[in-house]
């Protein structure tokens, strides 16, 4: 009896490790054909767009002559979103993080706001595109300017900031906000001055992930009808403007007619490759740097 338990034991064993093999060849070629696609894709983009990029194509404006082609206009409206995509996203992020951590109730409606924050992480960006459009665009009658595109981008990139400051928040450790009202502080320097500076690499971290995202959207701006034609240089906030994803999304097109707008479409995504590598390296140094241990 013992003998045949044992023998049972070992081919489950067997059975596990066999399985086991076979998931991890399974995982290890689906991360090889993925990390396979994006060396194709870069290697595309930068045969057809490393030779295009110059001082002239950085610094100059739109042409309806691809040589003479730049993207300094998609340049300006990008930083100009951003202007008003960082300040809006970052104050009421966190502000609903803290409140929801630190201030709500628990209960079924802090339940409730939390689980549709985090749905709402995952509605297709074309669907903000439409709430921007009603919202700021028509109701509001912004038209079609940096701030009815920033204002939609932050309602875009928003739940990702309060997931991830949240979830900061919720790392700082307890004994530190319990020591700090032991020496009686109040509740909110308790939050100024012990959790907000432990949480803040966690929130920084999250944040410029979430604004990477936005700079990369095409979708929301293509509903607001943001135009990607021969318009001056944006100087604030109510001007029109287009932006590096709507830049590149137009070319494309426009490729079909034109082939030369393929290399200038390649170019422009280098660019925002470029861009997104940085803000992405930016997090990275601020978790490593920033982060304190407790």
């Amino acid at each position: 009896m013992k003998l045949i338990d044992e023998t049972i034991v070992q081919k489950r064993m067997k059975s596990r490790i066999r399985n086991n093999n076979i998931l991890k060849l399974v995982f290890f070629l689906s991360t090889l054909f993925g990390l396979a696609v994006l060396a194709i894709l870069i290697y595309r983009v930068l045969e057809q767009g490393l030779t295009w990029i110059n001082w002239d194509f950085l610094t100059g404006r739109q042409s309806t002559r691809p040589e003479r082609a730049g993207i300094m206009g998609a340049i300006l409206g990008t930083m100009w979103l951003m202007v008003v995509v960082i300040p809006v996203t970052l104050f009421i992020g966190v502000a609903t993080a803290i409140y929801l951590e630190l201030y709500a109730k628990r209960g079924k409606f802090q339940n409730f706001i939390a689980t549709n924050i985090s749905n709402l992480a995952g509605v297709p960006s074309i669907v903000y595109g439409l709430l921007g459009l009603t919202l700021f665009v028509r109701a509001m009658e912004f038209g079609n300017v940096v701030l009815a595109g920033g204002l939609t981008l932050s309602l875009l990139v928003l739940p990702i900031v309060i997931v991830a400051s949240q979830e900061a928040i919720r790392a700082v450790p307890q004994f530190l906000s319990e020591a700090s009202y032991g020496m009686g502080a109040t509740k909110w320097q308790t939050i100024k001055k012990i959790i907000l500076p432990a949480a803040l690499p966690g929130i920084l971290t999250g944040s410029i992930l979430a604004l990477s995202r936005a700079i990369g959207e095409t979708a929301p701006l293509t509903v607001l009808g943001i135009p990607a034609l021969l318009i001056p240089f944006p100087a604030g906030i109510f001007d029109t403007f287009t932006a590096l994803p709507m830049q590149i999304y137009y070319w494309t097109l426009d490729s079909s007619l034109v082939a030369e707008y393929a290399y200038l479409a390649a170019a422009t995504i280098i660019v925002l490759l470029v861009l997104l590598f940085l803000l992405n390296s930016i997090a990275i140094f601020i978790r490593n740097k920033f982060q304190q241990r407790y």
